[in-house]
């Protein structure tokens, strides 16, 4: 392998799970670069005094921060965020990052990933998860475990690059499962998360999509 295919290679393994050192550079660019699309994404939500939010796969961080703002601008006596990722590393940083959140019980995270996340049934109002989906074989499983943590009409907004534009990247080639974006909403409607808007950040290729959800009103399960 060619040293440019093994750092490709290996940006894409860093980009599915971030590790070490390089794990913690690759999370501050992709704060950087995806805020615009995360701060839309948490203006997607409906956000209520004592709401529980939850950014799923937040990686650097900067979901936690808007979300904990969000609910700042709300009441800050009540809510709180619930943080997952797969990456021990992540969860290092942000614990660090977020100490005080942390400690005043404001903010949650936890090692897991989106098939399996550490929440009771309906006890969430409303999450993000952003750039996490390529990661994630079985999309339709992933998405009944979001539905039964996500209270009866509570919102899911899933944020996602360009599919044609991103399947043109040498790092997507490596690990990344590129879905159309109708692909997306049926695993989303099949789990029981009906899309009531579809959004754009950005113009070209560097455009994300984000694909507002609610949870049906049946009962948990």
């Amino acid at each position: 392998m060619a040293m440019r295919d093994r750092a490709t290679s290996a940006l894409a393994r860093q980009l599915g799970h971030p590790r070490g050192p390089l794990g913690r550079l690759v999370g501050r660019i992709l704060n950087r670069r995806n805020a615009p699309a995360v701060q839309a994404a948490v203006d997607a939500l409906e956000v209520r005094p004592g709401a529980v939010l939850a950014d799923l796969g937040f990686g650097g961080g900067v979901g936690l921060a808007l979300l904990l703002r969000r609910l700042d601008g709300v009441d800050r006596s009540s809510g709180s965020v619930q943080g997952v990722d797969v990456s021990e590393t992540m969860l290092a940083a942000a614990s660090r990052r977020f100490r005080s959140a942390v400690a005043s019980g404001r903010l949650r995270l936890h090692l897991a990933p989106v098939q399996a996340l550490p929440m009771a049934d309906a006890s969430v109002d409303a999450a993000i998860t952003l750039n996490t989906i390529y990661f994630v074989p079985d999309l339709q499983a992933a998405f009944r475990e979001v539905h039964r943590v996500l209270r009866p009409g509570g919102r899911l907004v899933v944020g996602l690059g360009d599919p044609q534009a991103m399947a043109r990247m040498a790092v997507t080639r490596d690990g990344f499962l590129i879905r159309p974006l109708d692909d997306v909403v049926a695993a989303l409607g099949s789990a029981g998360l009906g899309v009531t808007e579809r959004r754009r950040v950005g113009s070209g290729e560097d455009a994300v999509h984000l694909l507002v959800a609610a949870r049906d009103q049946a009962g948990t399960g």
